[in-house]
């Protein structure tokens, strides 16, 4: 018995000197997360703290540690009549976006990644050659597109140009691909159409990279501000980031506007929580694919 316990103790030493070796060399990364999360935070916090401060002269950095708080930023902002309107086409920019970019790259990502018709390859390529030209430079061509349509200052004009997404088709076709033939060969066998095995097979299985690209399509839609800026010209159609910015130039109350800017960004954290769990595994999947 004697014996034994030298060797628990010296175990339990190395144990210890294991730990402190590790957290030596760990210390300095979580001192630079946690240096980087502070930076990242800081905004969000001035804005919410400005916010709950209306009617008073904002002094740095006084002010950021204000002694009372007050919520009438956000009842001026939710009651007037151009905010909730401005979040209103928001919600329908983004949501619509979202639901119809996702319908169409999953359906193109299906027929590049599984169907072989002729030109296959070179129609694919085609959409990644649409990747590397700047988005700036075809705002002016589909500005003279849409209004030669009659789709300025309109909902419809503002949505349509925006759904052909070559990114997401392009993650749609990559994630699809690795789906094993063998399940689409079997379902074909017992009589399933090509619509049936697209619903039932193709997008359960694409679930994690539909929750990413959700993410980011309806956050680029939400935070999209040159595109509705120059095709919407009535303040009846602005989206929330053009809307903030004509309240801005209006001279309106920063508590306010900074209320109204906490409103906007409360909808893209909400659907970052809801679809986390998705988003953490549709780009882990997706590099390993």
């Amino acid at each position: 018995m004697t014996s034994g316990t030298p060797t628990r103790s010296h175990t339990s030493q190395h144990r210890r000197s294991r730990f402190v070796r590790q957290a030596r060399t760990l210390a300095p990364r979580h001192v630079v997360l946690i240096v980087t999360a502070l930076i990242t935070a800081f905004p969000f916090y001035s804005m919410v703290i400005i916010s709950l401060q209306p009617g008073q002269a904002i002094v740095m950095p006084e002010s950021l540690f204000p002694d009372a708080f007050s919520l009438d930023a956000f009842y001026e902002a939710l009651g007037s009549r151009d905010i909730p309107r401005w979040a209103f086409n928001s919600t329908i920019y983004s949501v619509v976006s979202t639901v119809l970019v996702l319908l169409f790259a999953s359906m193109a990502g299906y027929a590049f990644a599984k169907k072989k018709f002729a030109g296959r390859e070179l129609i694919f390529w085609v959409f990644i050659a649409m990747l590397m030209i700047p988005y700036h430079l075809t705002i002016i061509p589909q500005y003279i597109l849409v209004g030669d349509l009659g789709g300025l200052d309109t909902m419809w004009g503002m949505l349509i140009p925006t759904l052909a997404n070559a990114q997401a088709m392009f993650l749609m076709r990559q994630f699809i691909h690795g789906i094993p033939d063998e399940i689409l060969d079997a379902a074909k066998i017992d009589g399933a159409g090509e619509f049936r095995i697209y619903a039932s097979i193709i997008l359960p299985q694409t679930k994690p990279i539909m929750a990413t690209l959700a993410t980011f399509v309806f956050l680029w839609h939400w935070n999209d501000f040159l595109w509705p800026m120059i095709s919407q010209q009535s303040s009846e159609n602005y989206v929330l980031t053009v809307g903030l910015n004509t309240l801005q130039e209006e001279q309106s109350p920063l508590a306010t506007v900074m209320a109204a800017a906490v409103i906007s960004f409360i909808p893209t954290f909400l659907v970052f929580i809801l679809l986390q769990r998705y988003f953490v595994r549709g780009v882990m999947m997706s590099g390993l694919k």
